[in-house]
C-alpha cells in the first residue's frame, strides 16, 4: 500500500530539483482535507476527467466539424494525445507527470464548439464586453462554471494546474495579458510549458494526419513541400516495399511524433544544463527551457506552414469554418433577442454576470453536434423541441 504521504516522499526523492513537487502546491482557493492516496494532482486530473465539460470535449472539435466524418480527431482524443506525449516528456526529464497530465487533460476545456471558427465567432461578439478567449473560459468553467460540489463552485483545482490552463500557449494560442493572481512576470512550471510543445506536436502530426485520410492533402504534395516528410517516407518505402501506403502513413505518423519528442527531451535537457537550472526559483525566472533543438524548429516550421496554406485554408475547410461562425453568430442573436430561450442555470446567472456573457457561456459550453441541432430548433420550421 503507497499512501499519499508516501508517494509525496518518493517524488521528493525520484523528481528533479526543479520539477514542481505536490507538497509544494500554493493550493486551492477553498480548503479542503487532504485525500488518504491520492496527491492533489492527482485528485484535479480525476475531478477533470469526472467533468461535464471534459466529456463533452468528445463532440467538440478541432479542424473538422463533428459530422463530416467518424474518424476526425476530437478535443476529446486530442486532449488524450496530448496528455500521453507530456507525460512521454516529463517523466523522461524528472518532472511530475501528474501535474503534467492534469494540465494536458485540461488545457482545451474552455473550447468552444467549431473549434477555433466558433472562437473567433464568439470574441467578435464580445468584443465590447470583455472578449473571449479559451484559456479565460477555461479557467472560467474550472473556477465557476462547473456544478459539482456542495461546499465551492467549479473544481477548486490547484493554483498550479490553474496557471498551466490560463497561460497554454501555443503558436496558435496566444493567451491574454494575465491579471490578478497569475502574474505575467512570472513563468508557469515546467510542466505546464511541457504541454505547449506536447500540444504543439498533437496536433501538427494529427491534422496532417487526419487531413491525408480525409483528402484534404496528398502523399504527393507533402513529398514534395515537407522536407521531414520526404526523409522519412523514402526511408519506409525502401525498408518496407510492398506494404500499403495506409500502413506506411502511420508509421510515418508515429516517426514523426516520436522523432519530434526525443528532440523536445533532449534539447531541454541541455538547456537546463546550459542554463544552470538547479531548483524550482530558477525555471520561475528563465524563459526558453523547454524547446525544440533548432533544426527541429525549423522543420516542424515547415511543415505548419504546408498545414496552414493546404489544409487550413482548403476551400472545404474554409466553407465549414464559415458556415460554423454564421451558426454562432445567429444563435447569439436569437437569445439575446429573448432571453427566455436560455435554460434556467444561464438566464439565473445575467444578474451577476451580464447577458452576453451569460449567454456566451452557454455558447461555449455546447458541443458541435448540439449547436447544430440548436440552430435548426431556433430557425427550421418543423424541426422537434
Amino acid at each position: 500500500m503507497l499512501t499519499r504521504q508516501e508517494r509525496e516522499a518518493l517524488e521528493s526523492r525520484v523528481l528533479a530539483p526543479y520539477a514542481m513537487k505536490s507538497n509544494n502546491t500554493k493550493g486551492r482557493k477553498y480548503p479542503e482535507n487532504e485525500n488518504e492516496y491520492r496527491t492533489v494532482y492527482q485528485r484535479d486530473r480525476d475531478r477533470i476527467i469526472h467533468s461535464t465539460a471534459f466529456r463533452r470535449l468528445e463532440y467538440k472539435t478541432q479542424v473538422f466539424v463533428n459530422h463530416e466524418a467518424d474518424y476526425y480527431r476530437t478535443r476529446l482524443t486530442h486532449s488524450i494525445e496530448v496528455a500521453q506525449i507530456a507525460r512521454t516528456m516529463a517523466r523522461a526529464l524528472k518532472l511530475n507527470e501528474d501535474l503534467t497530465e492534469a494540465i494536458a487533460l485540461a488545457h482545451d476545456i474552455g473550447h468552444t464548439p467549431f473549434g477555433h471558427s466558433g472562437e473567433e465567432a464568439l470574441h467578435n461578439i464580445m468584443i465590447d464586453k470583455g472578449g473571449f478567449e479559451h484559456n479565460r473560459q477555461g479557467l472560467r468553467v474550472v473556477d465557476y462554471l462547473e456544478n459539482n460540489y456542495f461546499t465551492f463552485p467549479g473544481l477548486n483545482l490547484t493554483y498550479e494546474v490553474r496557471e498551466g490552463i490560463i497561460k497554454h500557449k501555443t503558436s496558435y494560442d496566444n493567451p491574454q495579458k494575465s491579471e490578478g493572481e497569475f502574474s505575467d512576470n512570472e513563468n508557469p512550471t515546467l510542466e505546464a510549458r511541457i504541454v505547449n510543445l506536447a500540444d504543439e506536436i498533437a496536433y501538427n502530426n494529427h491534422d496532417l494526419d487526419d487531413g491525408l485520410k480525409g483528402g484534404f492533402i496528398t502523399i504527393e504534395q507533402l513529398y514534395g513541400n515537407v522536407g521531414m516528410f520526404k526523409e522519412y517516407w523514402d526511408y519506409l518505402k525502401n525498408k518496407y516495399s510492398g506494404y500499403s501506403d495506409e500502413l506506411l502513413l502511420k508509421k510515418l505518423i508515429r516517426n514523426l511524433i516520436g522523432m519530434q519528442i526525443s528532440d523536445v527531451i533532449k534539447q531541454t535537457d541541455k538547456n537546463i544544463e546550459a542554463m544552470g537550472i538547479s531548483s524550482f526559483d530558477d525555471i520561475k525566472k528563465q524563459n526558453g527551457i523547454v524547446s525544440f533543438s533548432n533544426e527541429m524548429e525549423e522543420k516542424h516550421k515547415e511543415l505548419k506552414r504546408f498545414l496552414y496554406k493546404n489544409l487550413y485554408k482548403h476551400y472545404k475547410v474554409v466553407k465549414m469554418s464559415n458556415r460554423a461562425k454564421r451558426f454562432v453568430k445567429a444563435i447569439f442573436k436569437a437569445y439575446l433577442e429573448d432571453i427566455n430561450q436560455l435554460p434556467d442555470q444561464f438566464k439565473n446567472k445575467i444578474e451577476k454576470d451580464g447577458i452576453e456573457r451569460a449567454i456566451c457561456d452557454y455558447i461555449a459550453g455546447m458541443t458541435d453536434r448540439y449547436a447544430q441541432d440548436e440552430y435548426a430548433r431556433l430557425f427550421l420550421p418543423y424541426t422537434k423541441m
